[in-house]
């Protein structure tokens, strides 16, 4: 699906018109494409009162090819503030003095670090600092509705002990993978990956089309075998995307009653295990709830909420159908958060895989695997092109970054989610909306 307006208004009679009228001008953005460079320019790392990795920072990014700025005035690619050290109101100060002027100049990606208050014992013994860190927070968000040009704005809580994570999502939310992330928090933890398979296995649910189809993609990219699984109705599709990734595919209805069982048996027989799971299989019965009926509601929940549910008890349970550092991703919504009218159904299963990643995180972590979740926002898909053109313009608007995303932008994420190296995010509800009003 397309976005007329958004191309009309890279034109120069929309630019003209945009600018006279004040109508939104969506801006290009900068996607991942093989070869590229991290940045479009170098990198300015700040190190505020109290920081103990601007060091660090700029090793990282420098072995990831990025120039790190030696703050001579120049047009940034990026800008990243560690401010985990700030403890009292007045250091605040220091972070007007210091990141106004290179965030005027920045266009690509900024991010803040800060201390992790639930976590940290230097600040969560500590009144002022707790509030400091907190304010960070209101800060990134704010900057992220102010940025100009494409330019995103995030937030690192970074817990003790993070490293080979916070590598990992410095790298992610520094590139182009991270288009369409904008104005969210990300607590980084000190996970420790373990070492990969030569060809580790994706199981991708629902990856026939769409944003599923977009997910093998990037998966196969990073150098797995994916298990595409879709229903039989979907072969020809199914079968397109598996050829596309060198990948397999297995037909299945992920609501029938043995569809748990024959899923770990396939992935410990013939693989011996995966190393990512994405639920990513998800259906829509749009209705008000006083007018949505038994099979409505149900189907939704079948699909969305309670195959997840079993497929990953099974998967826990099942010998072998799980490698060591196994990942699961979960692909909520922001409807799901911030609820939608019309979608009661949905909008209960999306949250309910919020509730079953929170509920999974800590006994995951106890075995060596990780659960997080991944909520989009308005993307461009077949679902999002049908919507009344109105409510689809909307859908588009209100967002910061005042576009849809592409299913290649949630696809990015669920990628980096489902590294290795990522060990260490584990919980988390990461937002790929461009800054969506809703629910923010």
């Amino acid at each position: 699906m397309s976005d007329p307006y958004g191309a009309f208004v890279r034109t120069p009679a929309g630019k003209f018109l945009a600018a006279r009228t004040g109508l939104p001008r969506p801006p290009r953005l900068r996607r991942h494409q093989p070869g590229q460079p991290l940045l479009t320019g170098p990198v300015l790392v700040i190190g505020l009162d109290g920081a103990s990795r601007v060091e660090e920072l700029s090793d990282w990014l420098r072995a990831a090819g990025a120039a790190v700025s030696e703050g001579t005035g120049e047009p940034l690619g990026a800008v990243i503030v560690d401010a985990t050290g700030l403890r009292r109101v007045a250091g605040l100060e220091e972070v007007r003095q210091r990141l106004a002027p290179a965030f005027r100049r920045t266009t690509g990606r900024v991010l803040v670090l800060a201390a992790d208050p639930a976590t940290d014992p230097a600040v969560s013994s500590d009144l002022e600092a707790r509030a400091v860190q907190q304010g960070l927070e209101g800060l990134v968000r704010s900057l992220a509705k102010e940025a100009r040009g494409g330019t995103t704005v995030n937030l690192l809580r970074v817990r003790p002990g993070a490293r080979t994570a916070l590598r990992s999502a410095v790298e992610f939310f520094s590139s182009a993978r991270s288009a369409f992330v904008d104005g969210q928090p990300v607590v980084v933890g000190s996970g420790t990956p373990v070492p990969v398979r030569d060809r580790p296995v994706a199981v991708v649910t629902g990856a026939a089309q769409g944003i599923g189809a977009a997910v093998a993609d990037v998966l196969a990219r990073t150098g797995h075998h994916v298990v595409c699984v879709d229903i039989a109705a979907s072969g020809e599709k199914l079968a397109a995307v598996a050829n596309r990734v060198k990948g397999s595919t297995l037909h299945l209805d992920v609501t029938a009653e043995n569809a748990a069982q024959t899923l770990a048996t396939h992935l410990a027989d013939r693989f011996g295990g995966a190393d990512v799971v994405v639920h990513n299989a998800g259906i829509t019965r749009d209705r008000s709830f006083v007018n949505v009926d038994e099979a409505a509601w149900n189907s939704v929940l079948a699909v969305n909420l309670l195959a997840p549910v079993r497929l990953t008890t099974e998967l826990l349970a099942h010998p072998g159908a799980l490698a060591p550092g196994a990942r699961f991703v979960y692909l909520s919504s922001i409807n799901g958060l911030a609820g939608a009218k019309g979608q009661t159904n949905y909008a209960t299963s999306k949250a309910g895989l919020v509730g079953l990643v929170q509920a999974l995180a800590e006994p995951l972590a106890q075995r060596g695997f990780a659960a997080n979740a991944v909520a989009p926002g308005f993307i461009e898909t077949p679902m999002t092109a049908a919507m009344p053109p109105v409510p689809r313009e909307l859908g588009r608007r209100i967002a910061s970054l005042q576009q849809g995303g592409l299913p290649i932008d949630v696809a990015e994420a669920v990628g980096w989610l489902a590294q290795r190296d990522a060990a260490g995010i584990d919980g988390q509800v990461l937002r790929v909306c461009g800054q969506s009003l809703l629910g923010a």
